[in-house]
């Protein structure tokens, strides 16, 4: 039981993504882009999925989206971990965070 209703919160978790990404993607392309981390044909492709192809592919056993976050500098940037000053240095933290994601967009693409 417990097998089948994590099937099924992955199932829901890819459809919202893949429908959130759809609509960025419809609204914004170049914002969608870097907010995704995806490349231009691939942002292609997804925006003009119908509603019956976002539900198939939604319903995978894998998760469709993956954490940008995924090394200890920007975990700690993130959680403001090592910030002496939390309060004072949580903005500059996100901040840092967020360029060292979107380079690392850039230099994949």
């Amino acid at each position: 039981m417990e097998h089948d209703q994590l099937l099924n919160d992955i199932r829901e978790a890819n459809l919202t993504y893949l429908m959130l990404a759809q609509t960025l993607i419809r609204k914004d392309k170049a914002e969608a882009l870097f907010r995704l981390g995806m490349t231009e044909e691939s942002a292609d492709l997804l925006a003009a999925l119908s509603p019956a192809q976002l539900l198939k592919i939604a319903s995978t056993n894998m998760l469709l989206c993956r954490f940008r976050a995924d090394d200890d500098m920007v975990w700690s940037l993130l959680t403001s971990k090592h910030s002496p000053n939390k309060v004072d240095n949580d903005t500059t933290q996100r901040l840092h965070a967020s360029i060292l994601m979107s380079g690392r967009y850039a230099e994949a693409n």
